[in-house]
Order: structure tokens, then C-alpha cells, then sequence
């Protein structure tokens, strides 16, 4: 197979171009020069966003699949997909959950209402901007050559984003940790890792349409916590904190405290995140590898960097700020 990534320098991008490198494939990553190429990649440089920026893609290919990770303005999708669509056998779109229409309802599928969007958009708030990617995507391939991978929350080694490894800081500094109950409350996830496999799978078996992909039996609040603990080894005491304690203190769900939305005080919020169902994507051989194997292999990741994760500069930072948690655990 013959592969190219726009990007495939960070997270979900890079680790579909070494799974695709590992499994012997011809691959090539067009990107910013921002950050390191994967090793064995072909280079392709390029500003997406700038006019001409696509100049380096013109006379390349041809590759049986294209992915794109793309979060920002649709129209970037649009015209890389119509720049491609003849030198290209499928297009691979890593969309999101978020392009459902609000609310959802507990384990919605693949046929529930998305928003409006517009492949020609430009800034465009982040549903609008990943249903603009789909659309794009679509026009330029068709429907039998676009694949598109709605994916909930991404964790696992590269995360820029940073909310598992915030966790994993947090509670590898030790002493009591503010943790938001109830403990039992379920989160979903796909470590990128597995995300990337079963994109060149899907790719590769000429899979198209959406697909909802996430972990289809749920995990807790408190499975990831007390995981986060083992790996790191730190004499870390998780001090759960009901969640309307926690509300009435001001406290941010999924950006003070990352991953976690209260069940209960916030359905609509909780079934948007964490209540997808992926049975569609696990009939057609999506796996996701056990939580510790996730958790530890971040943590070993986060301490070959020094302990300090990167940030994507258009990502909000998230994490409880440390006098706050301390007021909240009346220290």
C-alpha cells in the first residue's frame, strides 16, 4: 500500500504513519516542517493554509489512500481532497463524535443527526469545522471512497492535547488528588494507536461511510485513575469528591478536571463524550488494547520527554489549577 498523511508528524497522524511503516507500506507525510518526519517516511513540505501551499502534492502519487487528521477550516480539506482525488484511491478523514447534533442520546449510532456544515467554510467552531472535513472529503471522493473515522476522546502516547497526561502528572506528584466521583461513572476512549490500526485496516479492506470510533464497552472514571496510580507509582491518595461538590465549587468538567462529565448532573454533555456506540467499527475488527497498556505506555512516554508533554498551540491548556484543588481539599 501506498499511503500519504497530511501531517503524520504529531499524535494521531504520526502514529498511523509508523503503524503503516511497520506493516512494510510506501509512506509518505506532507507537513508543515514543524516537527520531525517518522523515520522511513517520505517528506513533503508544505503550508496547507498559505496560497500555493499545496504546491508540493501536485506532481506526487499516485497512493491507494490519503489521511487527514485536519480540526481547522474545512476549506483546507476541500481543496487538498479535489487536489487529490485522481491520485488517490480513498480518503481517510479523521472526524469526531462532535459533528452529532446536540443533544444525543446514550449510545447513539452512526445514523443520528449531524450539524450543519459547509466544505467551502473557512474559521468555523469545531463541529461545524470537522461536518465541513466529512463534506469535503465526500465531494471530492464520492461516498464508495471516503472513509470517516468519528472518533471520541483520543488518548495514549503524543497526546498533545493533554488531559491523560495531566492526570498522569498530577498523581505522580503524590499526596492527596482531588478525584471526581462517583467513581462508577463511564468514560470511553481510543488510544490512537488503535485509532491508526484500524484506519489502514479499514483503508485497506476499501471500508466507507462513517464510523463511530471509541471503545464500545465503557470503562470508569475510577478504573483510569487507580491506573494512572500503578503506573506512575506514586503514594497518591484519590480523595473522591461528589460530583455537585465539585460543580458547586466552580469546578470545570473535561477541562479542570479532563476526560470526567458528571452523568448525572450533565446527561446531554456525558452522552455527547462518552456515550457513542462503536459496535458498527468493532463488527468490522476495530480493537482497543487494555487500559493499563495505554496508561503505563503514556507514562513511559511522558518520562522520555522529561515529564513534560506537548501542546497543540490551537488546544486550550486544561488541567485544576493547584490552589484551587487545594482550597477544595481544605489544605
Amino acid at each position: 500500500m501506498r499511503l500519504l498523511i497530511l501531517g503524520g508528524t504529531e499524535f494521531v497522524g504520526r502514529a498511523a504513519a509508523r503503524a503503516a511503516l511497520d506493516r512494510g507500506w510506501d509512506v509518505t507525510v506532507f507537513h508543515r516542517g514543524r516537527h520531525p518526519a517518522p523515520a522511513g517516511a517520505h517528506e513533503l513540505l508544505g503550508d496547507r493554509t498559505e496560497p500555493g501551499g499545496l504546491a508540493a502534492l501536485a506532481g506526487g502519487g499516485p497512493w491507494d489512500a490519503v489521511l487527514d487528521t485536519w480540526s481547522a477550516a474545512p476549506s483546507a480539506v476541500r481543496d487538498a481532497a479535489r487536489l487529490l482525488a485522481g491520485r488517490a484511491g480513498r480518503h481517510v478523514y479523521v472526524s469526531s463524535c462532535s459533528v452529532y447534533a446536540w443533544p444525543v442520546e446514550d449510545g447513539y449510532d452512526e445514523s443520528a443527526p449531524v450539524v450543519e456544515g459547509s466544505a467551502d467554510a473557512g474559521d468555523v467552531p469545531y463541529a461545524e469545522a470537522k461536518r465541513g472535513g466529512e463534506l469535503a472529503a465526500l465531494d471530492a471522493f464520492g461516498e464508495d471512497r471516503a472513509l470517516l473515522l468519528r472518533a471520541g476522546l483520543i488518548i495514549g502516547p503524543g497526546e498533545n492535547v493533554g488531559r491523560l497526561p495531566w492526570w498522569l502528572s498530577r498523581i505522580a506528584r503524590g499526596g492527596p488528588v482531588l478525584a471526581p466521583g462517583p467513581r462508577s461513572t463511564p468514560i470511553t476512549y481510543v488510544d490512537a494507536r488503535d485509532l491508526a490500526e484500524w484506519a489502514l485496516d479499514a483503508a485497506e479492506r476499501g471500508l466507507s461511510g462513517p464510523y463511530n470510533v471509541v471503545r464500545q464497552d465503557r470503562a470508569t472514571i475510577a478504573e483510569l485513575l487507580e491506573e494512572c496510580v500503578r503506573a506512575t507509582g506514586a503514594e497518591a491518595d484519590l480523595r473522591w469528591t461528589p460530583a455537585a461538590t465539585l460543580l458547586d465549587a466552580g469546578v470545570e468538567p473535561w477541562t479542570e478536571l479532563p476526560v470526567w462529565i458528571p452523568r448525572a448532573e450533565r446527561p446531554d454533555e456525558h452522552a455527547m463524550m462518552h456515550g457513542a456506540d462503536a459496535s458498527r467499527a468493532r463488527a468490522a475488527g476495530l480493537g482497543i488494547r487494555p487500559l493499563a497498556e495505554t496508561v503505563h505506555d503514556t507514562w513511559a512516554w511522558l518520562q522520555s520527554l522529561g515529564g513534560t508533554a506537548p501542546h497543540r498551540p490551537d488546544r486550550p491548556p486544561v488541567g485544576l489549577p493547584e490552589e484551587k484543588e487545594a482550597r477544595l481539599l481544605g489544605r
